[in-house]
């Protein structure tokens, strides 16, 4: 890590006490404001998160396998190898 990345990091450090100071000042003072502009910023970040994920699953494209998984059980035996055994499932033991 280099010393910008340290120095970003420490002034995020910074500006989140500002604002933590700020904030606690506002709500000792009786602000109704600082209350309602965090509120809202998480909000429609909250809001925003949800549009992206709706949007997101909208407008995926998912093409088809051109050619399915051909799975071990699913081949043909070969003469002289030995038979795949089933498998049991959770239900099947119970």
């Amino acid at each position: 890590m280099n010393d910008a990345s340290r120095a970003q990091g420490w002034a995020i450090c910074a500006a989140a006490g500002v604002a933590a100071l700020l904030f606690l000042i506002g709500l000792l003072n009786g602000s109704y404001w600082a209350l309602a502009i965090p509120v809202a910023i998480v909000t429609f970040f909250a809001l925003g998160l949800v549009a992206w994920v709706g949007y997101t699953i909208a407008t995926i494209q998912v093409d088809a396998d051109q050619s399915p998984e051909i799975l071990a059980t699913d081949a043909p035996p070969t003469e002289g190898a030995a038979p795949v055994p089933p498998t049991r499932s959770a239900e099947d033991a119970a």
